[in-house]
């Protein structure tokens, strides 16, 4: 596994990373023996960055890494690289109440966290959504005091947008900022992405599959549970959906004259666009995990990137990321 850097001020992680978040929450149902199997097949595969919530099944999804990691061998559990949101405010229904960045707050979430996943220090710690009232220099400011006494290693950010991000790095080092990028979610590429290039932040790629969208393996008759973020998500409604899935066939095509598969090929898109971008995948399963490492191996060329290009070209996809609602939390989308 090749590994980058995050940032010029973050640590060296793995050429992909982790994203644990379906193992608890927003997929519908997941099996947990095949979450672990997951995590320590990812860790053995050479992923080092494993990222989470705190309010990923109200605290769940970091309990399942803890597990994961304390039967792990020594050595595996050692270069796991732990990346932790916090800031998402649930009630027992597990409903939304908004965000919070409050010094205090954070340095409570921190407490709870390093509680459940076991560990002594958290390797990058960002809030999940930018808390509009709070200044982001106070919350930042508040990260870094943990990494002067220790529980944290790095500060990151999530969905922020470009002139908050250069607020918080005036503040202090960040490493990276977390935000959806795909090959049908390219908004970072206008602000967002030349102002992180230009602080020397990298960016954590979520979203690479769009929840399995441009997977090729979703299907238009797919029957979503209700406590599933797709049920409800714009992308994966009607109209929407059968356009979003036409966009897929086209891609199809170009991964078939490759060889590889249609994940395979969105995930080395992603990888293309630089040295500087870490894709998250969010596979829940070992067979899932073994594709999505397989787009490593997959070169893009002129011809292919063009090819692709053609086929989804930049704001093909029909539908906002989110339910209008949560869009409304995007500091990225302001």
């Amino acid at each position: 596994m090749r590994t980058v850097p995050l940032g010029n001020t973050g640590p060296q992680v793995s050429r992909l990373g982790l994203g644990c978040m379906g193992m608890s929450a927003l997929y519908g149902e997941a099996d947990r023996a095949e979450s672990v199997a997951t995590i320590h097949a990812a860790l053995e595969a050479g992923i080092t960055l494993l990222d989470t919530g705190d309010f990923y099944g109200m605290g769940h999804n970091e309990m399942l890494i803890g597990e994961a990691l304390r039967a792990a061998p020594a050595a595996r559990r050692e270069q796991a690289l732990l990346s932790v949101k916090f800031g998402a405010l649930r009630d027992p229904d597990g409903g939304w109440s908004g965000y919070d960045g409050r010094p205090a707050a954070v340095k409570n979430f921190a407490a709870y966290s390093l509680q459940r996943l076991g560990v002594d220090h958290i390797d990058v710690y960002r809030i999940a959504r930018v808390d509009p009232d709070v200044p982001i220099e106070e919350t930042v400011g508040a990260v870094a005091e943990l990494v002067e006494q220790g529980y944290v290693r790095h500060i990151g950010l999530s969905e922020a947008g470009a002139e908050t991000v250069r607020r918080a790095a005036a503040t202090a080092p960040i490493s990276d900022l977390q935000i959806e990028y795909s090959l049908i979610s390219r908004g970072i590429e206008r602000d967002i992405l030349p102002a992180t290039r230009e602080l020397g932040i990298a960016v954590t790629a979520y979203g690479v599959l769009s929840r399995g969208l441009i997977s090729g393996h979703f299907t238009a008759d797919r029957q979503l549970a209700a406590n599933d973020f797709r049920a409800h998500s714009p992308r994966f409604q009607g109209e929407n959906l059968r356009h979003n899935l036409s966009l897929v066939e086209a891609l199809r095509k170009i991964a078939e004259e490759k060889g590889v598969t249609v994940a395979q090929i969105a995930i080395a898109w992603v990888v293309s666009r630089g040295e500087d971008i870490v894709p998250l995948v969010g596979a829940r399963r070992r067979d899932r995990l073994t594709e999505a490492l397989g787009a490593l191996d997959v070169t893009l060329d002129e011809a292919d990137l063009a090819a692709i290009e053609e086929a989804v070209p930049e704001g093909a996809a029909a539908g906002e990321r989110y339910p209008e609602a949560q869009m409304g939390h995007l500091d990225s989308e302001r």
